[in-house]
């Protein structure tokens, strides 16, 4: 079963990623990139190639959300998956379901710094980057000759607001984290995760443990 952690894109997604991998993946708590690999990003083009080749085409790939989901969870083992894709059904095929979900990890920040780093990310003006939040949008994936870009499949955001009340409104199991509360207190922040995931699995963590992740998941550490 998935277990997700989702939010709007520069919103501290891999933050969290980086948190939670030194967190299940370690003993001492210390964190490296290679780490990242233990929690992949959804929707991927490994997980589709069961169900189509056709991986820039999103009407195709929206047929297959469900399935893919279920070939991944083929092993009923616990597993973390990253995501910045709006929760949403459209037709008949829902992004993700009860069947597939676990819990969900949301990551949301204010909008109102979000859009400095929109600005920056995707070299936009500060009004583009405020529509941008806005608006409806597909982004990432595969050219439209099916050239790869990366492995990521094209994404759908939605408008800010909507990712943040579809992801709220259809989980059950969920735990919010805001952007701001990790700046303020990282250390109360990492309580709450660890007391979120118990809920579902086992943690082997302790103080020196959860000293290394704060220490090695700081913004100069990832940066340096």
């Amino acid at each position: 079963m998935i277990i997700w952690l989702a939010s709007y894109p520069k919103s501290g997604n891999t933050w969290i990623r980086s948190i939670i991998a030194a967190l299940m993946y370690t003993h001492d708590g210390i964190f490296n990139f290679n780490l990242l690999k233990n929690i992949c990003q959804f929707p991927q083009k490994k997980y589709f190639e069961n169900f189509t080749n056709d991986f820039g085409n999103f009407n195709e790939i929206k047929k297959y959300w469900e399935d893919a989901q279920d070939f991944i969870n083929l092993d009923n083992k616990i597993k973390f998956l990253k995501t910045h894709h709006i929760n949403c059904k459209i037709g008949p095929h829902n992004f993700t379901s009860k069947r597939n979900t676990l819990a969900t990890i949301y990551i949301v920040r204010d909008p109102r710094n979000l859009v400095n780093s929109i600005s920056n990310h995707y070299s936009l003006k500060l009004e583009e980057a405020k529509k941008f939040l806005f608006t409806k949008k597909l982004i990432g994936g595969y050219r439209k000759n099916n050239e790869s870009i990366n492995d990521s499949l094209k994404v759908l955001l939605g408008t800010w607001d909507e990712h943040y009340k579809f992801w709220k409104n259809n989980n059950k199991d969920y735990l919010l984290i805001k952007y701001e509360d990790l700046i303020k207190d990282i250390g109360f922040e990492l309580e709450r995760i660890i007391d979120f995931i118990k809920k579902y699995t086992d943690i082997k963590t302790n103080e020196d443990k959860n000293r290394n992740i704060i220490k090695t998941t700081n913004f100069k550490f990832l940066k340096d």
